[in-house]
């Protein structure tokens, strides 16, 4: 029986509330800053929103801030969101892929190759960016969405994953599938697809901010304008002499929209996924 303790409620209530303000109004202040005319942060530090905000936000999407080197957000935005996606999608299939393989095929050194993935783990990107930076640079690929998004998309965790939850799936699943003659895709397309909504639907939550927030990468490998992505766009704009924070407000607020979209439409599918599961 749990007991009734209105001060222990009362006090776990405080701090939930507490939590969310402290989380909450940075991103205020962001909204607010982003809507005050030229000049008005550096006096001082508004709380109400201002009367600009539509000619800051038209600004920065039509045009970014040409003294800074920052094309306009909405392109920088686009750049963004297909190396996000490229490095989510590629990492979701290459992980599927290989997983399916170590758990449902037998062939030599099968383990021997699990464990090579997962040692990748210790070897973040920072650690073996010279050699991958040069890889790159031999294969063309440099100012290219390719060149930003294929040497992200291996992912061991993702792969450790799904291994996982492969082998809690029954063997008497895969034998019935091999009755009613379904082929290896088949059984992969068809019962384990399925299966795994829940699973992909979180891992594309965090790879696409993984993705989405990616700045050292892109810097290194990227010299044409035209591929500059959103967070080197905001990193740009702070490094002027007279940053015009109300641009970059605006830019900062933008930025955080499509993982916050994304993070609300993929709840939704999780949920989904989970009772559907369940039945």
């Amino acid at each position: 029986m749990v007991e009734n303790r209105p001060w222990a409620n009362f006090f776990a209530h405080t701090v939930l509330i507490i939590g969310v303000a402290l989380v909450v109004f940075p991103v205020y202040i962001a909204l607010v800053a982003s809507t005050q005319a030229p000049g008005e942060l550096m006096r001082t530090l508004p709380l109400l929103p201002g009367s600009h905000g539509i000619e800051n936000y038209t600004q920065m999407w039509q045009s970014g801030i040409s003294s800074a080197n920052s094309p306009p957000a909405a392109l920088m935005l686009w750049n963004s969101f297909v190396m996000a996606m490229a490095i989510t999608v590629g990492k979701l299939s290459i992980s599927l892929l290989s997983a399916f393989a170590i758990v449902y095929f037998r062939f030599r050194f099968r383990m021997f190759f699990f464990w090579l993935i997962f040692v990748t783990l210790m070897l973040p990107v920072e650690v073996r960016i010279i050699p991958t930076f040069q890889v790159v640079a031999d294969l063309n690929m440099l100012n290219s969405f390719a060149g930003l998004s294929i040497p992200l998309i291996a992912s061991a965790t993702a792969t450790f994953l799904f291994r996982q939850f492969f082998m809690t799936i029954p063997e008497e699943m895969l034998e019935a599938a091999r009755v009613d003659g379904a082929g290896p895709f088949k059984f992969f397309k068809d019962i384990l697809m399925p299966l795994s909504v829940t699973n992909i639907a979180a891992l594309f939550v965090i790879m696409f901010i993984y993705g989405w927030n990616q700045y050292l990468w892109p810097l290194l490998i990227t010299t044409d304008p035209d591929y500059t992505t959103i967070v080197m766009g905001i990193q740009r704009m702070t490094s002027e002499e007279n940053p015009q924070w109300h641009l970059v407000m605006a830019a900062v607020v933008m930025a955080a929209l499509p993982p916050v979209l994304v993070i609300l439409f993929m709840q939704r599918l999780f949920v989904k996924g989970l009772t559907e599961t369940e039945k």
